[in-house]
């Protein structure tokens, strides 16, 4: 009889749904803390897609801002800003702040403030020389109608301390109304992503004049600095609003493993490098090899290998149908583009695209839904992607 109800329960049991072909994991007896928080089904189908090139020749670009009447901003990481018209001509940007380049650090993101079109204010970050060594900088800046020059410079915020590594810069900026976010790496130093009187390996978020919001969770605290929104990150390259909820999320670089997506909480803490879902490059366990901790943050979905992820977007247009509301994420390594279907915070599906593309350092939205891609290479470009 026990045989029998054995044989009926695994002939109605449901198969267990492909997922992703991504290789062995790094620290295999690590359990996910929910289902689907790494290695959800296989959602990709067949799915064809035209790849035009918009401007080629670009060294490492880093970061793009869609301008509001067309075209383009782009950085690359030695430190060139330029504008790309609509039709690809590049042309370069005079007036630039003080860039380090130094390892991962130079030229990184770039912005226009919601106002763009009547003040023509842009926001950078990059590396910057400073005490002590280097530090990840977000400066403000007017640019001239004609797209060639930059004026009335203006650093917003400058990470504390200085730090002489040349690792793990972050960086993105997220403009949200008047107020903007910026994610800083723990700079290869990962107890100062614990540390609250240092600004590293956390997002900040400052007005667009620099200035300290009041409603920051840390604002009048002993022992901290007012600047810090969320803390516990280890080098976080990608960040985004959720079109509906407002809600900020990031996409963040693991050790061997780990590489996670994270819905920020004003306060929070995510936990690096106390907790991680990777191990050091050597083999050896980040902190005491645990995943969870006491109020410490979990990643909403975590990647084991990495995807050595960059920017990321959320879908919230037409032309590709079934994609509203996807994380549309870039890829270094294996390289191309990953996505993720959600429901409310939850991952329930992911799919990898476009491979041959190899490094991915961003993705956005163009007004026509079409995705624009960077690749990150000494020769690299703007891709635009269409569905085929």
């Amino acid at each position: 009889m026990f045989r029998l109800s054995l044989l009926i329960a695994l002939s109605l049991a449901t198969p267990a749904a492909a997922q992703v072909a991504q290789g062995q994991k790094n620290v295999p007896e690590f359990a996910p803390a929910f289902e689907n928080q790494t290695r959800a089904p296989d959602i990709g189908g067949d799915m064809a897609f035209n790849v035009t090139p918009v401007a080629t020749g670009l060294a490492h670009p880093w970061g793009l801002a869609i301008l509001p009447g067309g075209g383009y901003l782009v950085t690359e990481r030695p430190g060139r800003l330029s504008h790309v018209s609509a039709d690809g001509r590049v042309t370069p940007i005079a007036g630039m702040p003080d860039i380090a380049v130094r390892g991962q650090g130079g030229l990184l993101d770039v912005a226009v403030a919601p106002d763009f079109a009547e003040s023509r204010r842009i926001f950078l970050t990059h590396a910057k020389q400073v005490q002590r060594g280097l530090a990840t900088v977000a400066t403000s800046a007017v640019l001239s109608e004609d797209h060639r020059s930059l004026s009335e410079l203006r650093e917003i915020f400058v990470q504390t301390p200085g730090i002489s590594s040349g690792q793990h810069f972050g960086s993105r900026i997220v403009i949200d109304g008047n107020t903007a976010f910026i994610t800083i790496g723990d700079r290869g130093t990962p107890d100062n992503a614990q540390d609250l009187r240092a600004t590293i390996g956390k997002v900040v978020r400052v007005t667009l004049d620099g200035s300290v919001p009041r409603n920051n969770p840390f604002v009048g605290q002993s022992g901290t600095k007012d600047e810090i929104w969320s803390y516990g990150h280890r080098n976080p390259q990608g960040a985004a609003l959720h079109p509906d909820t407002g809600d900020l999320w990031t996409l963040e670089h693991g050790p061997a493993g780990g590489d996670e997506l994270n819905r920020i909480e004003a306060g929070a803490n995510y936990g690096w490098p106390i907790i991680s879902y990777g191990e050091n490059y050597n083999g050896s366990p980040v902190g005491a090899g645990q995943t969870e901790g006491r109020g410490l943050q979990q990643p909403r979905y975590y990647w084991d290998p990495v995807i050595a992820p960059g920017d990321f977007t959320f879908y919230d247009d037409d032309l590709f149908a079934d994609w509203q509301g996807d994380v549309i994420a870039a890829s270094l390594r294996p390289g191309g583009l990953v996505r993720l279907t959600l429901d409310g915070d939850r991952v329930t599906g992911e799919a990898r695209y476009l491979g041959e593309l190899g490094r991915v350092r961003d993705v956005d939205v163009d007004q026509d839904g079409s995705l624009l891609v960077l690749t990150d290479d000494p020769r690299g470009g703007i891709f635009r992607i269409t569905p085929r």
